[in-house]
């Protein structure tokens, strides 16, 4: 059964502990779960199970499996899971966006264990068009723990489809995506420019060189320097090991330039990253050579802003939350 009321919901067998919450982050490829007491995280799990790679049983038998043993807390899941193709289909907000507002928005879908599954919309920018689910969350979840951040920052959220996002007085209020991580993806696995390469070379300079080509390629892009990937393989100037270093610098290399051309996102101060570890800092060693300074990114923001929009919701107890990080126990 479904429910697509908006209200905070409670059903028959709903847990009575509302200082936790099971935080889901449900992507394309992969699912994050986190169980959280009073806004501390006590356990994190993840697997392979986006929404294209379901475990027999679906949805139902993910949610089962991944949160095996934990307590029966209400729930609330962010991402593709509430796409067309997800679990349930949550229309998306326009920016400008609120906490506030997302917390309003939530659908929610019922579960075989009586539970509902509560999920956040996703957001949609008239200016493109363009969308993004589940950044939106981990924006929340950032500028709520860093409040100095809501009232005017930029970020830059590395990624498959990476997304540049500028945040004002506490909304969400413009952001772009650029498929840098995909595009990579298909030029390394089926174009000519992988051709012949058995192995790949960690290559600093490779990588700083492709960066460089981009950043220098002026109105004409890196488009029209993606096949130097190949020809500076067979003149002998790249090694064929080094290529996807490379391909990677350029790649990311014509996101920061394309992206800082754009002149919509803020550049007077340190532009703030959120993803995973390895892929920031190849955008931070990349952004030096732009002259440009990224700050450290944010962990576990998509778990803080589960929390944050569940306790606007009233799915939780937001009470707990100032003294948990004293006093809360798992």
């Amino acid at each position: 059964m479904l429910r697509h009321d908006a209200s905070p919901i409670h059903p028959i067998g709903a847990p009575a502990d509302v200082s936790g919450l099971i935080a889901l982050d449900w992507g394309t490829s992969s699912l994050r779960a986190y169980w959280l007491q009073a806004g501390k995280i006590c356990d994190t799990r993840a697997h392979a199970w986006g929404i294209r790679h379901l475990p027999e049983g679906g949805f139902q038998g993910a949610l089962i499996d991944i949160t095996a043993g934990w307590p029966r807390l209400p729930r609330l899941a962010c991402g593709m899971v509430g796409s067309r193709q997800g679990w349930l289909e949550v229309p998306y907000l326009d920016v400008p966006a609120t906490r506030t507002q997302l917390a309003r928005a939530l659908r929610s879908v019922r579960a075989d264990d009586g539970m509902d599954v509560h999920i956040v919309a996703g957001l949609r920018n008239p200016l493109g068009p363009d969308v993004m689910r589940g950044e939106e969350t981990q924006l929340i979840g950032a500028f709520a723990t860093q409040p100095a951040l809501a009232e005017y920052s930029s970020w830059i959220m590395p990624g498959t489809h990476s997304k540049w996002v500028s945040v004002r007085q506490g909304a969400i209020t413009d952001f772009c995506t650029l498929m840098t991580g995909e595009l990579f993806a298909v030029l390394r696995q089926h174009s000519i420019l992988a051709a012949g390469i058995d192995g790949e070379a960690s290559d600093p300079d490779a990588f700083a060189r492709g960066v460089v080509v981009a950043r220098d390629s002026g109105a004409a892009g890196a488009l029209s320097r993606l096949f130097s990937a190949r020809a500076s393989m067979l003149d002998g100037a790249l090694a064929a090991a080094s290529v996807p270093e490379y391909l990677s610098g350029l790649l990311i290399g014509e996101e920061l330039r394309s992206g800082l051309a754009t002149q919509r996102f803020r550049q007077d101060a340190a532009i703030q990253l959120i993803g995973d570890a390895a892929l920031c800092e190849r955008y931070r060693a990349a952004a030096l050579l732009f002259d440009l300074e990224l700050a450290q990114p944010i962990a576990d923001a998509a778990a803080h802003g589960l929390w944050h929009i569940a306790c606007d919701a009233g799915l939780v107890d937001a009470g707990p939350f100032a003294a948990s990080k004293e006093t809360s126990s798992c």
